[in-house]
C-alpha cells in the first residue's frame, strides 16, 4: 500500500469521496453529520492524501489545521473490503507523523456516535485519542464523539 496526497480531480477519488459523504449523512440524525464535501477539502488549511494498493484506491484521509499547535483529523475512509485489514490505521498513522512534522502538538477529530461509526471510534482509541469536549466551531451533540491525542506524550 502506498499513501500519496490525494488528487481531487481523479474520478476515482471523486466517487469515493462521494460514497463516504452520502454515507456518513445516512448513518446519523440530519444536521449532525460533518463530512467533508469535495469542495471543503480543497481548502488550504487542508491536507488531503490517498491510499492505493497498486491502482486501486483503499482509502482516504485528511488534516485540518485549526491553528498552528492544532489540527484535526478529517475524511477517514477506507473502502469496505479492506477494512480490518490495516489499511485504516496505516492512513491515521501517516496523518499523525505528518502532524508532528508540522509542529502540531495535539490533534483532535469528530465522529459519529451511531453504530456505523463504532468501528471508527475504536481505531482511534486504538491509536491513543481520548473523549473531549467539543472543538473548533462544534456544539455538544448526542450524534458526536469528539476525541483528542496529545501528541506530546506520544
Amino acid at each position: 500500500m502506498q499513501i500519496t496526497l490525494g488528487d481531487l480531480t481523479d474520478s476515482r477519488v471523486i466517487d469515493l469521496l462521494h460514497y463516504h459523504l452520502t454515507t456518513a449523512r445516512a448513518e446519523t440524525a440530519p444536521g449532525s453529520a460533518h463530512a467533508l464535501n469535495l469542495k471543503g477539502l480543497q481548502s488550504p488549511d487542508i491536507t488531503f492524501w490517498t491510499a492505493w494498493d497498486g491502482e486501486t484506491l483503499v482509502a482516504v484521509g485528511a488534516l485540518k489545521q485549526l491553528s498552528l499547535d492544532h489540527g484535526e483529523v478529517k475524511s477517514m475512509h477506507t473502502v469496505q473490503t479492506e477494512r480490518r485489514k490495516g489499511v485504516g490505521s496505516a492512513m491515521l498513522q501517516h496523518i499523525i507523523t505528518f502532524a508532528r512534522s508540522r509542529g502540531i502538538s495535539r490533534l483532535r477529530l469528530e465522529t459519529g456516535s451511531w453504530d456505523y461509526f463504532r468501528s471508527a471510534a475504536a481505531l482511534y482509541r486504538k491509536h491513543g485519542f481520548i473523549e473531549c469536549l467539543p472543538f473548533a466551531d462544534y456544539v455538544s451533540d448526542p450524534n458526536s464523539i469528539f476525541m483528542t491525542l496529545d501528541l506530546r506524550k506520544q
